[in-house]
């Protein structure tokens, strides 16, 4: 899985060209940390995406880039972080920013639900809250997508969590709890049934890379 940005990332990563240093080096890394084609590919064409907890909004601007016909709207708690996504290049309509309160997800339907590297920071039960106000706002047929960390290989697991240990209570990078709480992606998965959603699949994403990233996907009923 290549790490060179193609084509809609340039135009994503050139999008924060007037973003403070720090910002500017932050999106750069996240882009070389996480995977995210395989995150688009789990996505509609078309239609009205959600991503909850969206940060400098990376995610968000890349897939507005990568498939035209959707409309985005990213959410976080980070003011901060979503006034620098708002500054970034405007796409009209097709992508928009938004402040939200932890736990909170804006109503639907919407036709996707996406959370990336966002429920590590909740405890398990506020975790699984929280996959079940997305699955509610699905509309019929939608899909949510979450990608997040697995808690195998142990290897790649310690080392991420020592990564977030140090964004979050050293350097202040990410907002959030000091515990973070790595649940396994079989757990999650049952979540996912539990609430309703149908088909759930999980594909590792962590081949060449140090960090044990997870994808799961699943389909509302529709």
């Amino acid at each position: 899985m290549s790490r060179r940005p193609d084509a809609a990332a340039r135009a994503a990563l050139r999008a924060y060209r007037s973003a403070p240093a720090g910002d500017r080096a932050h999106v750069w890394v996240r882009w070389l940390t996480c995977p995210f084609p395989p995150i688009v590919d789990a996505l509609p064409a078309a239609g009205r995406v959600l991503e909850v907890g969206c940060g400098h909004g990376l995610f968000s601007t890349y897939l507005a880039r990568r498939r035209p016909e959707l409309r985005v709207l990213g959410v976080d708690i980070d003011v901060d972080k979503i006034g620098v996504a708002t500054a970034s290049e405007p796409l009209g309509d097709r992508l928009r920013f938004a402040v939200a309160p932890s736990g909170a997800v804006p109503e639907g339907p919407w036709d996707a639900v996406v959370l990336a590297d966002v429920l590590y920071l909740l405890d398990p039960a506020g975790q699984r809250a929280l996959l079940e106000a997305c699955a509610a706002v699905l509309a019929p047929g939608g899909v949510l997508v979450v990608k997040d960390m697995a808690t195998r290989p142990r290897w790649k697991a310690r080392w991420n969590a020592f990564q977030e240990a140090l964004s979050v209570r050293v350097l202040r990078i990410t907002e959030g709890s000091a515990t973070f709480a790595f649940v396994d992606p079989e757990e999650r998965a049952r979540w996912l049934a539990g609430a309703g959603l149908r088909d759930v699949r999980a594909q590792r994403l962590d081949r060449r890379r140090v960090h044990p990233h997870h994808l799961l996907v699943g389909r509302a009923a529709g």
